[in-house]
């Protein structure tokens, strides 16, 4: 039977099949097939440099004559499409008229002079080597159903790995049972969205704009409750008639404050007695510098606490892998929300986390991690302090607060935009329905900046500020009294 599809993967590098029977408007096979090639080049599936086959492997596939697809070679090389070398494959040439013009690129952004930007760890810190190796060790060992459907709960042995890990390191009370492996808290509140929450959840006043996005984009509405320095106002929450609170007591997010012991056991109590539910990001737990960190809330009340976490902040955010610690009245609810068959995460990276986890790999990789970010938010925090600017805050995380009044928020942020400064406003972070926080703040990520430019950006981050602040007459005053830095950490 005669096979009139050439199948050019194997040779050409990228996926091509050719009709050279049924091209619109010529007859013969010959003349299909200069056609289907001069096609394939204009609509760009066959790119300037790609190797064409042998001619008499393409003629063998096409079950052509080698001459009738030799001469097809030659002809198109006479007209510019193609081009030969002794010694090299047939390439497709670079065409110095296309015949077809390219959509437009819209042009890249110019690139910030000082790139303070928020919510990712430095890129140069990742693994690489252990990933390889975990990767080398998973692959060679792995069951072959490893390979198959994955377990919507997530895989087994990731778990079992993370459980012990949660227990030893934030004092979460579980077991491979209880947790459900996402992609990320995104995806964890999503589907929190469509099984916990009902009509309304409690959220903190200041705080990740894209997750409350998340939350209604499912049908739940969000509420906003104050918060101060002593984290999220209990006695507020507990003053409405909701049931259930997404928060992030162990560092809040952005201002930076962790929820005051009272508060916890205060926020326990509302919600075994209301029957309500706590969700717990605990987006930085890990990254915690002048003592050790706080443990989870989770730890306290396991039966009413939802425990959301992930790899993003400690590894990277490529690395697609969140988590949810989640009680056993809610389980069922839960994973019918994710579906009989996981649909998003990737098991092979899971198993590769368990690997790092169990060699011990994960853990030096945080030590690291914890000693680099240190060093910079002290470096930080020593620029600001030798212009006049007070550090104050939990010392923990990626980013920082640059507490500044109200009124001077703006106009920081606006001289920054024109200086090239990748910044953020605290205001910014505010749900639209809370009250303002009683100043303002420049939210700066300190984990950014290449280590080449680190101390320059920060210097100049200082300058700014600082310029700022002594040009303000409503502030000068009391600059040296009242002026401090908040340190805060990314989401």
């Amino acid at each position: 039977m005669t096979n009139s599809w050439a199948d050019l993967a194997g040779r050409l590098g990228v996926d091509l099949l050719l009709d050279v029977d049924t091209a619109p408007g010529v007859r013969g096979r010959r003349t299909a097939l200069a056609a289907a090639l001069r096609s394939a080049i204009t609509d760009g599936r066959l790119t300037p440099g790609t190797a064409l086959p042998p001619y008499r492997s393409l003629a063998a596939d096409l079950q052509m004559a080698r001459g009738t697809v030799a001469g097809v070679y030659q002809e198109l090389i006479a007209e510019g499409w193609l081009v030969a070398r002794v010694g090299s494959a047939t390439r497709v040439a670079d065409l110095a008229h296309p015949v077809s013009t390219p959509r437009a690129r819209p042009e890249p952004s110019p690139a910030p002079s000082h790139d303070f930007c928020l919510g990712q760890p430095q890129p140069a810190l990742f693994p690489r080597t252990d990933w390889i190796r975990s990767t080398r060790r998973v692959v060679g060992t792995a069951a072959n159903s490893a390979f198959g459907i994955g377990d919507p709960q997530g895989h087994p042995a990731t778990r079992r790995s993370l459980a012990a890990y949660l227990g030893r390191v934030r004092g979460v009370r579980t077991d491979e049972h209880h947790i459900v492996l996402t992609t990320g808290v995104s995806q964890s509140l999503e589907l929190l969205s469509r099984s916990v929450f009902g009509d309304a959840v409690a959220v903190e006043s200041h705080g990740l704009p894209f997750h409350r996005e998340v939350i209604e984009r499912s049908g739940t509405r969000v509420r906003p409750i104050p918060i101060d320095r002593d984290g999220l106002d209990v006695g507020r929450l507990a003053a409405s008639s909701l049931t259930g609170v997404v928060l992030t007591p162990s560092h809040q997010y952005p201002t930076g404050h962790a929820l005051a012991p009272r508060r916890r056991a205060t926020l326990v109590d509302w919600a075994r007695e209301r029957g309500g539910v706590i969700v717990e990001d605990d987006y930085d737990g890990e990254l915690r510098y002048d003592r050790d960190p706080i443990g989870a809330v989770q730890g306290l009340a396991p039966d009413d606490v939802i425990y959301l976490g992930s790899a993003s902040k400690a590894l990277s955010p490529a690395v697609r892998i969140g988590w949810m610690v989640v009680p056993d009245r809610l389980l069922a609810d839960v994973l019918h929300a994710k579906g009989s068959r996981e649909a998003t995460a990737s098991v092979l990276d899971q198993m590769v986390f368990a690997d790092l986890i169990d060699s011990g790999a994960y853990d030096r990789h945080v030590r690291r991690s914890r000693s680099y970010y240190r060093a910079r938010r002290d470096a930080l925090t020593e620029t600001m302090r030798n212009r006049g600017v007070e550090c104050s805050g939990v010392s923990a995380g990626l980013h920082a607060v640059l507490t500044v009044s109200r009124a001077m928020e703006p106009q920081i942020l606006s001289v920054a935009a024109d200086r090239g400064f990748v910044v953020a406003g605290l205001d910014g972070f505010r749900h639209p329905d809370a009250e303002p926080s009683p100043s303002g703040g420049i939210v700066v990520g300190f984990s950014t900046p290449p280590k080449h430019r680190f101390q320059a950006d920060v210097a100049a981050l200082a300058d700014l500020v600082a310029t700022a602040l002594a040009n303000d007459s409503t502030t000068s005053t009391v600059a040296a009294k009242s002026m401090h830095l908040s340190v805060t950490d990314c989401p």
